[in-house]
């Protein structure tokens, strides 16, 4: 994959704390997606998991229809997320409004990361300090669209990710 995948972000993140509760979660296909970066972390701490960022462009991106027909709506991978991550989904319509805040949100995450295009999904920890408001945000690694027939999609994107989950630290 990316030069990314080896890297180890440990940079401060700063998301006002405008997106309080903004679409806190919404579950799709038997999985909890999360929108709001405050909720997510949250979570993330109490549950001693990863962010599983997905940036998706929900209207129009072809690919990231792929990716949750193909990948995210298979037993395994929600088998998968359930264990080992908490999931989070930023998207970036073209076709329908997203509120100010949200898409704030999403616009500074998409900007952090340095996405270049759709479907990204960035795993990641992250810590809110508590006086700042500020997000540490370590990076863990990143993947797309697993490059192999959709038949096998699901487990080529599971190897991938466990492959990043492994080199955590």
């Amino acid at each position: 994959m990316s030069q990314f995948n080896k890297l180890a972000i440990t940079a401060i993140l700063l998301i006002l704390p405008f997106t309080q509760n903004l679409y806190a979660q919404e579950v799709k296909n038997g999985l909890t997606w999360y929108t709001d970066i405050n909720k997510v972390c949250e979570v993330s701490n109490k549950e001693h998991k990863p962010v599983f960022a997905f940036f998706t462009g929900s209207d129009w991106c072809v690919w990231c229809h792929r990716m949750e027909e193909n990948v995210f709506n298979k037993p395994g991978f929600k088998e998968w997320a359930k264990k080992n991550v908490v999931l989070l989904e930023l998207d970036f319509p073209r076709n329908k409004k997203l509120p100010e805040e949200l898409t704030k949100q999403n616009n500074s995450l998409q900007s952090f990361f340095k996405i270049p295009g759709f479907p990204t999904v960035w795993m990641f920890t992250m810590e809110q300090d508590k006086t700042t408001k500020k997000f540490n945000i370590g990076g863990l690694g990143s993947l797309g669209y697993p490059q192999t027939d959709p038949a096998n999609a699901e487990a080529a994107f599971i190897e991938n990710a466990n492959k990043i989950l492994n080199n955590k630290k």
